[in-house]
């Protein structure tokens, strides 16, 4: 389960801070600047698509005109001229219909031209495929430049979390971390594919729209454009009231995954005290939390269709009101009102489908923002450039000076301060002393997993701070405590220690097994070293997958060999059997031991005994012994406690 630091990444710190919805959505947009090679022939298709989807109406009211021409004509007597039949129903007292019938193009006793209404049908469906043609290479092309932005953004998240010193991952629950990674990473993918490509064709049809209104009626073009601020108004006021519940959403989305990974991860502790009741309720509180925000984001956002339909049916009833004013005054024909009325409901239904899509776009940059969070954290120090190199030596090196190391986690707290050390090649050094003297601390300094605060640590002769981490870590196998296995084979397990880049022979993967001692139990597996196991080690035994990983340091021949507990795992009998392994592998090289167990470091060349982040003894076992101090004391309670356990 998370320790402090966990709950407060889940509860404080940076994921906080409120939402800066335009610079999180700037950000987002710029990630698509490297695809602007495709965005260009994206955007131009998608305009010219625009353009002749908004010409087709203009020329489906021509066939209309054309229609209403030719029954008009058919029901005037042949003969006579246009002009002489609206004068006679103006005789009658008949204005109204004169009125309409002057805006008419008909000629009196012939009917209606199917020759032409044809041709402008097929003009129509021509401009119609031209389009449909048009909007899939944009659409295409959208997703091209969708899936290539999300591509890049994924690695960047990757190697962001390669720079991400330990202490990010000290601080941080593992479940959130692995949310911001997939679960907003999915949702920014998801966002943009429903979105990008309809948000941008919804825009330049407003736009073409607009135009062709103006050109039709300048009159009913700003009819129309009446209910715009009202829509703009709505959207604004909706979008504000929605975007923080997005935010929580998602923040709840990371805290919840955060709990199921750890409740998951330490199932069994969480069964072994009993905890199961807590972790479920602890876990309806979250997700309860998670309805809460989500129920309130999507009400919030989803009240924005109803009211931008309602507005859209006001612009239409006040285009078809004054339209067929307009007709009947003679000022427009028929099939202008037609075409215009399909422009009201083609400019009005853009601007609801970017309305209704800002849902949509208020939870994608909430999760990029998420993201941006974590590729804005600090990262390591960088590798230093043209250091000294280490030295080679006979031996094969591993000489280790510590001068005046200090260092804190808490810069008001020191933990190690002016501690000096120097290690001999081929020595072994076992490192005691109560919990939380500095033990382990030491080697993730010697690891740099941290930097120190001041002094320096040497290897043979080279400043490790100006050293690259890689060329550092590969001097270096180590064997820790908690041990890890990923999902593979037992003989990709092994192989894993081996130097980046070199080849391991199943021989020698074999070699390192029977010096650990694991070959044994490898070859009594169903399938021997072909065995697969998952990243929980499922199949084999706590022991048994310390013995693997034991083998995989003795693959990587390093220079210094840290073993820090690594027996703690084992029975009593594989811990002698190891502890001689070790004896071989050590033989010419550095190997510093953190043991809790006194009784397996007697032969260590040289003992040190740390208490509060200082060496207080060093020596041999003999002398640390023969001195009667910390390390006297130690070593007796422990011998205490075994005659306790005997009895």
């Amino acid at each position: 389960m998370a320790g402090p630091a966990g709950r407060m990444m889940a509860g404080g710190g940076p994921d906080q801070r409120s939402t800066d919805f335009k610079a999180s959505g700037r950000r987002l947009l710029a990630q698509l600047a490297p695809e602007r090679l495709t965005l260009w022939p994206m955007l131009l298709a998608g305009a010219l698509g625009v353009a002749l989807s908004v010409v087709g109406p203009l020329i489906l009211g021509r066939a209309t005109d054309l229609v209403f021409a030719g029954v008009v004509g058919r029901q005037t007597p042949a003969g006579v001229s246009k002009d002489q039949v609206v004068a006679g129903l103006r005789a009658e007292g008949d204005g109204g219909l004169a009125d309409m019938l002057s805006g008419v193009a008909f000629t009196p006793g012939q009917g209606i031209d199917f020759a032409a209404v044809g041709r402008v049908l097929l003009l129509a469906l021509a401009v119609y495929a031209g389009a449909g043609l048009l909007m899939l290479v944009s659409s295409r092309l959208s997703i091209r430049v969708i899936n290539r932005t999300v591509f890049r953004l994924r690695e960047a998240v990757q190697h962001k979390l390669e720079k991400l010193p330990l202490a990010y991952f000290d601080r941080a629950k593992r479940g959130e971390v692995l949310s911001r990674a997939t679960n907003d990473i999915d949702n920014i993918a998801q966002t943009m594919q429903q979105t990008m490509g309809q948000l941008v064709n919804s825009l330049l049809t407003i736009v073409g729209v607009l135009v062709m209104m103006f050109y039709v009626s300048p009159l009913l073009a700003l009819v129309a454009l009446v209910t715009v601020p009202l829509s703009v108004v709505v959207a604004t006021r909706v979008g504000k009231r929605s975007q923080p519940h997005f935010v929580q959403q998602w923040r709840a989305t990371g805290t919840l995954n955060g709990h199921v990974e750890e409740a998951y991860t330490g199932h069994a502790l969480v069964k072994v005290f009993g905890r199961g009741g807590e972790a479920a309720e602890e876990f309806r509180e979250q997700n309860e939390e998670l309805y809460e925000a989500s129920y309130r984001a999507q009400f919030n956002s989803g009240i924005m269709h109803p009211l931008m339909m309602f507005i859209s049916n006001l612009n239409y009833v006040l285009v078809a009101v004054v339209g067929g004013l307009r007709v009947a005054s003679g000022a427009l024909s028929i099939g202008d009102v037609q075409a215009f009325i399909q422009y009201s409901r083609q400019f009005s239904m853009p601007l609801t489908q970017v309305a209704s899509m800002a849902n949509l776009v208020q939870s994608g940059v909430a999760s990029a923002e998420r993201v941006f969070e974590l590729l804005d954290a600090e990262e390591q120090s960088p590798d230093g450039a043209g250091g000294k190199a280490p030295e080679e030596e006979p031996a094969g090196g591993g000489r280790v000076v510590l001068e005046h190391v200090a260092f804190r986690y808490d810069p008001e707290r020191p933990l190690i301060e002016d501690l000096s050390l120097a290690v001999e090649p081929g020595q072994t050094v076992a490192i005691v002393g109560p919990t939380g003297a500095g033990k382990t601390t030491l080697v993730n300094l010697l690891m740099r997993f941290y930097e120190v605060t001041g002094g320096r640590i040497l290897l043979d002769g080279a400043d490790i701070a100006s050293m690259r981490r890689e060329e550092l870590r590969a001097r270096i196998g180590m064997v820790l405590q908690d041990t890890w296995l990923f999902g593979g084979t037992i003989a990709e397990n092994i192989a894993y220690g081996a130097p980046a880049g070199r080849e391991v022979t199943r021989a020698e993967i074999e070699e390192a097994a029977k010096a650990a001692h694991a070959d044994r139990f490898v070859r009594t597996l169903p399938d021997g070293y072909d065995t697969v196991v998952d990243d929980e080690g499922a199949g084999v035994s706590a022991g048994e997958k310390q013995l693997v990983t034991i083998a995989r340091a003795f693959l990587s021949d390093p220079r210094i060999l840290i073993l820090d507990e690594a027996t703690s795992s084992v029975d009593t009998r594989t811990e002698v059997l190891i502890q001689k392994a070790m004896a071989r592998l050590a033989h010419g090289r550095t190997s510093f031991v953190i043991a809790h167990r006194l009784s397996t470091i007697r032969d260590a060349d040289v003992i040190l005994v740390m208490e509060d982040g200082a060496i207080v003894e060093q020596g041999s076992h003999r002398e640390l012994l023969a001195a009667g101090g910390a390390y006297a004391r130690l070593y007796a309670a422990q011998f205490a406690q075994a005659v306790a356990e005997v009895d």
